[in-house]
C-alpha cells in the first residue's frame, strides 16, 4: 500500500508529528509513504526514518497556489498511489481539483484529518470530501455534524490523537544536569511551587486569566512561580508585548517568567506542580494536557473541548467552568494542599491512533468496514 499524507511543511506542531509517526507506523508494516510538503526542520526526521518528502509548497493561502494543480494531477498519475491523506485545507483543495479532474480509474482513496474546529465555510468543507474523515476528537466529530448537517457521518471515523508513554513516561524526573541549567536560567523559580502554562503567545490560549491568576495566589500567601512556555507570534508581537507589560504592571516579574519555544516540555512538566490549559476557545484535542498528565502531573483547564474529554476520561479533579476564576483559584489551591496526582492511564495512546489511523486505510483500501 502506498500512502501520501500533505500538509503545509514540516517545521513543527501536532498535525506534523501526528503525520511523522503515521508514516513511521506505514513504513514499519511495509507499506510505502510519502509526505508532501513545503519542507522544513522536521524532514530529516521523515526520511530517516524510511519515508519519501516531495516538496511541494501547497500551503500559502493565495490563487497562485492553485497553478499546482495540473503537476500535481501528473504526479499522482505517475505515482499511483493507494491513498491519498489530506490534513489541511488550502493544499487540500489543491489535492482535490488535481484529484477530481483524472480518470475515476487512476483516483486514490480519499482520506481526510479534521484536526481543529476550524471557521464554518466553503473553505473548510473540502476536508469533509474524503471517502473517510477522521476527526480527532468527540468535539470535533460533534463540531462535523452540528456545521455540516449534510455530512454522511458514516463516513467519520473519530480517531483520538495520542501520546507515547516512552516519550511521557509516569513519573518522569528531570536530571541533575537539567536542573542545574534551569536554575541558573531561571533562578526565580528555585525553591517555589512552578505553575506552568504551554502554548504560543497567541490569543484565545489564555494567558491574560493565567496572570490573573498567579496575582491572586501571590496575595493570597502563595509562595508560587508562574512559567509560560511558549514563542511569540511574530505575526502578533502586540499581544506578547501586552503580556509583558501586564506582568510587570503587576510587580510580578519575579513571579512570573516567559520561556520563549523550548524543546524540552517534558522536563519543565516534571518540575511543574501543576499545569494549564485555559484556551477561551475550545481546543480540538489538547495534547499538553494529555503530555502532562502522562508523566503524572496535576493538570487543570477549562471543561471544553477535546481538553474536557482528556480530564474526563484521566484527571476530573482538573476540570474548571469556563472563565470561573474563583473555582480555578480553588481547584489549584487544593490540588498544591493535598499535592493530588493523576493515576497512571492507558487512555489515548500513540499505539491506539497508528492502529486506528492504519485501519482506516485500510477500510478504504480492502472496502471493508472496521
Amino acid at each position: 500500500m502506498k500512502v501520501v499524507q500533505v500538509l503545509p511543511d514540516l517545521d513543527g506542531g501536532g498535525v506534523e508529528r501526528g503525520t511523522l509517526e503515521i508514516a513511521e507506523a506505514l513504513v514499519d508494516q511495509g507499506h510505502e509513504s510519502v509526505v508532501i510538503s513545503a519542507g522544513g526542520k522536521m524532514v530529516g526526521e521523515l526520511e530517516a526514518a524510511g519515508s519519501r518528502h516531495v516538496t511541494w509548497d501547497l500551503g500559502k493561502k493565495s490563487l497562485l497556489t492553485f497553478r499546482h494543480i495540473w503537476a500535481v494531477r501528473q504526479w499522482l498519475l505517475d505515482e499511483q498511489p493507494d491513498i491519498l491523506h489530506l490534513r489541511s485545507r488550502m493544499p487540500a483543495w489543491v489535492m482535490w481539483f488535481a484529484w477530481r479532474g483524472l480518470p475515476q480509474k487512476h483516483r486514490p482513496h480519499l482520506v481526510t484529518t479534521v484536526h481543529g474546529l476550524y471557521s464554518v465555510s466553503r473553505y473548510s468543507a473540502v476536508m469533509l470530501k474524503g471517502e473517510k474523515i477522521i476527526a480527532v476528537s468527540d468535539t470535533v466529530k460533534a463540531y462535523i455534524a452540528n456545521n455540516y448537517p449534510n455530512t454522511d457521518m458514516s463516513k467519520v471515523v473519530r480517531v483520538f490523537r495520542g501520546v507515547d508513554p516512552y516519550d511521557f513516561g509516569y513519573a518522569h524526573q528531570a536530571t541533575c544536569e537539567w536542573l542545574a541549567a534551569w536554575y541558573l536560567q531561571f533562578p526565580q523559580t528555585k525553591g517555589k511551587v512552578i505553575l506552568t502554562l504551554p502554548g504560543r503567545l497567541t490569543r484565545l490560549k489564555g494567558h491574560h486569566d493565567f496572570i490573573a491568576h498567579i496575582e491572586r495566589l501571590k496575595e493570597a500567601g502563595l509562595n508560587v512561580c508562574g512559567v509560560i512556555v511558549g514563542g511569540e507570534d511574530f505575526k502578533r508581537k502586540s499581544y506578547a508585548q501586552s503580556l509583558y507589560d501586564s506582568v510587570d504592571s503587576k510587580g510580578l516579574a519575579d513571579s512570573i517568567v516567559f520561556t520563549g519555544a523550548r524543546s524540552d516540555i517534558r522536563e519543565i512538566y516534571s518540575v511543574s506542580a501543576i499545569v494549564y490549559s485555559l484556551s477561551t476557545k475550545p481546543e480540538s484535542f489538547g495534547r499538553t494536557v494529555l503530555e502532562a498528565l502522562r508523566i503524572g502531573v496535576p493538570t487543570v483547564g477549562y471543561d471544553h473541548g477535546g481538553v474536557g474529554e482528556i480530564l474526563s476520561e484521566v484527571f476530573p479533579s482538573g476540570k474548571i467552568e469556563l472563565g470561573n476564576a474563583i473555582a480555578l483559584d480553588t481547584v489549584v489551591r487544593t490540588l498544591i494542599k493535598e499535592s493530588v496526582k493523576p493515576n497512571e492511564s492507558a487512555c489515548f495512546t500513540k499505539h491506539d491512533m497508528l492502529q486506528n489511523t492504519l485501519a482506516v486505510y485500510d477500510t478504504v483500501v480492502l472496502g471493508t468496514e472496521n
